[in-house]
């Protein structure tokens, strides 16, 4: 799945069904209205959701007034978004203690039985019956209102979790997470991104600092990565520096495993050759096939810099896994479920939103690097 930041404010991320997800909207206009929200609280939660969710400053934001929730602990409110070309609302669920965020979308249950809970999320996001749905137990959550469980769900080419909901009463469902809004979330971001023995473009003394989570297949990386190398870092010179992370999408793409490998190969064998054999990857991506793989990476890398035999070697023996597993883990850690994915001095942002979004938010972390 590619950054879609309107798409991913949904976080049920069970976009990636067919169908995409149920609305809530016209069911929560027609509960009773709560409280006046402040404008100092309106703008925390909307400042929350957008670094949550990657979500550029180019994107209109918007929430709707309070509205009363079957939790008694939580408000509805809608979630607007509007990035000039599409409008999205979404619902979402605060705490009435302004701790607690919920995203997600709404099953209302019969009983709260794992088979009608299982049933009624396939009906609900359009599920097909080849993919196979398993529910692990429930425990507490952070808010009392709710117990959480996970939902696997296997496609039979990969296995993916989503976090499931379950309201006190037993008669609602919200597929989606809790997150707790008083969290620094660029802090968090910054203490858990590693940026030593990394590949890297720009000056490490520079006062901004971009670290990119990308798969190789991915065509919207390709195209970020184009646009740093032409646009962004010409325009800012020694002020931005781009730290890469692989980031394949197991079981997604068949070859951008090995072209990772590839690379942190040649990272390891000649630092400076890392770039450019990954602006070669991105840039004849059409051209590359499971079949032709091995042959291109070779040619690319010994184009760049890198022994051909050493770097036939060392990607037949998968000798730079480790890297790339620990890129996984940290992005994991990070809540990166799409690529590209940029933390930008420990901000996220998810995809290419526009130019100007990036050139926004590069210049607020200049700003704040003051």
């Amino acid at each position: 799945m590619y950054g879609k930041p309107l798409k991913v404010l949904l976080l049920a991320l069970f976009l990636s069904f067919r169908g995409g997800a149920p609305s809530d909207v016209t069911r929560a206009q027609q509960l009773p209205a709560g409280p006046v929200l402040s404008e100092a609280t309106r703008e925390k939660v909307v400042r929350y959701i957008r670094e949550r969710f990657g979500v550029a400053d180019t994107v209109k934001m918007n929430l709707s007034v309070l509205r009363s929730s079957f939790a008694a602990g939580f408000y509805e409110v809608t979630v607007s978004a509007d990035d000039g070309k599409n409008k999205h609302d979404q619902v979402a669920w605060v705490s009435k203690d302004w701790r607690y965020l919920i995203v997600g979308n709404l099953v209302e249950l019969k009983q709260n039985t794992n088979p009608e809970m299982i049933q009624r999320v396939r009906e609900a996001f359009k599920i097909p019956d080849n993919v196979k749905l398993a529910l692990g137990s429930f425990h507490p959550s952070h808010a009392a209102d709710f117990q959480e469980g996970t939902l696997t769900v296997d496609s039979g080419k990969a296995k993916q979790e989503r976090t499931l909901l379950l309201s006190k009463d037993g008669k609602h469902l919200i597929l989606g997470e809790i997150y707790t809004l008083d969290v620094d979330l660029r802090q968090q971001a910054l203490h858990s991104i590693s940026l030593r023995n990394e590949p890297s473009q720009g000056p490490a003394s520079a006062p901004v600092t971009i670290v990119e989570y990308a798969d190789l297949q991915c065509p919207t990386c390709a195209t970020l990565h184009q646009f740093f190398e032409t646009q962004l870092l010409p325009r800012y010179g020694n002020k931005v520096r781009v730290i890469f992370k692989e980031f394949p999408l197991l079981g997604i793409h068949d070859w951008s495993p090995t072209a990772a490998v590839a690379c942190q190969c040649a990272y390891e064998m000649n630092p400076s050759a890392y770039v450019p054999l990954r602006t070669a990857i991105f840039r004849n991506q059409q051209a590359i096939n499971i079949t032709n793989l091995r042959d291109l990476l070779l040619t690319y890398g010994e184009q760049a810099g890198v022994d051909r035999v050493k770097l036939a070697a060392c990607i037949d023996a998968k000798s730079s896994w480790p890297r790339i597993e620990a890129d996984l883990a940290e992005g994991k850690r990070l809540n990166v479920v799409s690529t590209p994915t940029a933390f930008i001095n420990g901000r996220m942002l998810i995809g290419l939103p526009s130019a100007e979004g990036y050139y926004q938010t590069v210049d607020e972390a200049l700003r704040g690097a003051k």
